[in-house]
């Protein structure tokens, strides 16, 4: 049965599917680069640059679902996944939007929070 430390990496996997998905194949979607507050001459400028930062984040979604099903170094592979999802959030926030951290950022601190805890208790018990 999956801990909620793997649901929530899970769920965070999802959330950067979806946004490898926005990234890579809907980017010239107007209601997509509006949203974000770009014109239609700078969207088409930015596309190839917005398109692989898509396939970065399939990568980490690639690793967090690696993480979530590993069977060994599990810990190691989920932290560091979502330690560069953190760092990654707070840099989008400060550089782009703040809503990167809502987006991004808290669900990952959220899931490695849930990590940390599920591991602390394994080792207490053990």
């Amino acid at each position: 049965m999956p801990t909620s430390a793997t649901i929530s990496i899970l769920l965070v996997a999802v959330i950067h599917i979806a946004i490898s998905i926005v990234k890579s194949s809907l980017w010239q979607n107007p209601s997509v680069y509006q949203r974000l507050d770009f014109t239609a001459e700078i969207a088409t400028k930015v596309a190839p640059i917005v398109q692989n930062v898509g396939l970065y984040n399939s990568f980490i979604a690639a690793g967090l679902i690696w993480g979530a099903f590993a069977k060994s170094n599990s810990l190691r592979i989920r932290i560091f996944f979502l330690v560069c999802i953190i760092i990654a959030g707070v840099f989008g926030a400060l550089t782009l939007r703040w809503t990167t951290l809502v987006l991004q950022t808290l669900p990952a601190f959220i899931a490695l929070a849930l990590v940390w805890l599920a591991h602390s208790r394994l080792k207490f018990q053990g």
